[in-house]
């Protein structure tokens, strides 16, 4: 826990960008009756029934003290998936940094492994030496940031009925574009001091 809230008191350094990674999966739904929009003196009108039409995963790129977020939808949140991820993020979002300060929950998907089953060694290699790798503890992923992010696209969004994979990424690519060109991020107030007083049940007693 200390280990993450250290990272998160580093100053902004575009060499060594702090991000915190998320995922989670959401389902795909169709109304099975046309909603009937808003008008004067009537509130929208949405039929408590609808199709299931499968299910997606969202992988949450968030990196707070930029203020930028990046969405990737996939199918699956296999180690594959994992690994793709962060070849994105080494090769598209951030090919001028040094290393990627990764703050992530300890999913069993979540690690350098997973880039060694995905691709040849010398890519998972390549992709591993990027990394600075932190990891939330056990019922601690609340101290992810990517997380709060979530709860953010989840009720700005998310809230809809979407039916395909395709509209999810439209939909979530125009949130994630709004939310960026505002330049909203995540006022954490959290500290390494606060956590040795309220949480000090937590802590091992010698």
């Amino acid at each position: 826990m200390e280990d993450v809230l250290e990272v998160y008191k580093r100053p902004y350094n575009p060499t060594f960008p702090v991000v915190c990674l998320d995922e989670t999966n959401r389902q795909l739904i169709e109304e099975t009756r046309k909603t009937i929009p808003v008008k004067p003196g009537r509130v929208r009108r949405t039929d408590y029934e609808y199709r299931r039409c499968g299910v997606v995963n969202l992988f949450m790129m968030f990196e707070p003290l930029k203020a930028r977020r990046h969405v990737k939808v996939t199918d699956r949140r296999t180690r594959k998936d994992w690994a793709d991820c962060i070849r994105d993020l080494v090769d598209v979002y951030y090919p001028e940094a040094e290393k990627i300060v990764l703050v992530e929950d300890n999913l069993n998907t979540h690690s350098i492994g997973s880039l060694y089953e995905a691709f040849e060694p010398e890519e998972a290699r390549r992709l591993a030496e990027k990394l600075e790798l932190h990891y939330t503890p056990k019922h601690g992923s609340w101290l992810n940031m990517a997380e709060i992010e979530i709860g953010v696209l989840s009720r700005q969004c998310l809230s809809q009925y979407i039916p395909t994979k395709e509209l999810m990424t439209a939909e979530v690519a125009a949130w994630e574009q709004k939310r960026n060109q505002a330049n909203v991020t995540v006022n954490w107030q959290f500290t390494t001091a606060d956590a040795r007083i309220k949480l000090k049940k937590l802590y091992p007693e010698i």
